[in-house]
């Protein structure tokens, strides 16, 4: 008999996430944002702002396939029809799973409990890794 899962609410958003975030400006063609996906075996792409370095959106894996199958060519911003949402790498992943379902997101950019600055994303399957182990 193996180990019940960690209550998700004593685990934390840092534990799980994965490091460091894939990002492009708001004006780099889609077609480029899903080389970048294929290439690094990712769902979402952080979209970055005029510093380059926070984000202001998140072009996902889905926002790639209705360009692809509306035959439109937009840039990544156009594109990003996920809403950029971020948790703290403190908070537990309870709190990050209740706002994935109430927005209806896959991935959250994790920021640093101290400085604020992304640090990493967290997605659905992190969260599914937890509760499988």
């Amino acid at each position: 008999m193996t180990n019940p899962p960690p209550a998700l609410d004593r685990v934390s958003v840092g534990d799980y996430m994965n490091p460091g975030i894939l990002s492009c400006g708001p004006d780099t063609p889609l077609g480029e944002v899903a080389g970048v996906m294929a290439e690094h075996r990712v769902h979402a792409v952080a979209v970055t702002g005029a510093d380059g370095t926070h984000p202001i959106g998140v072009a996902s894996a889905l926002d790639v396939v209705a360009a692809a199958v509306s035959g439109e060519e937009p840039t990544a911003l156009q594109a990003a029809a996920t809403e950029h949402l971020s948790v703290s790498s403190g908070e537990s992943l309870h709190r990050a799973g209740q706002l994935m379902t109430e927005y209806g997101v896959s991935h959250l950019i994790v920021l640093d409990e101290s400085s604020g600055e992304p640090v990493g994303v967290l997605s659905t399957l992190d969260i599914a890794s937890m509760y499988a182990h």
